[in-house]
């Protein structure tokens, strides 16, 4: 599953850490780094994704 919300973040970064961690403070600042840059953006998307374990169902 990571895989999969790795390659919707280089689409859209806010989206592939929505679907990490749900509406929180990591999203709003993918939100703003993607605004300032794509690539701070997807960084922080990417390290999101690898830092936290999957979201509990």
């Amino acid at each position: 599953m990571d895989l999969i919300r790795i390659i919707v973040s280089v689409i859209l970064p806010p989206v592939g850490v929505f679907l990490q961690v749900g509406f929180g403070k990591h999203f709003w600042l993918n939100i703003i780094l993607t605004l300032l840059g794509y690539i701070p953006g997807l960084v922080h998307a990417i390290w999101i994704i690898a830092r936290t374990g999957p979201k509990p169902a």
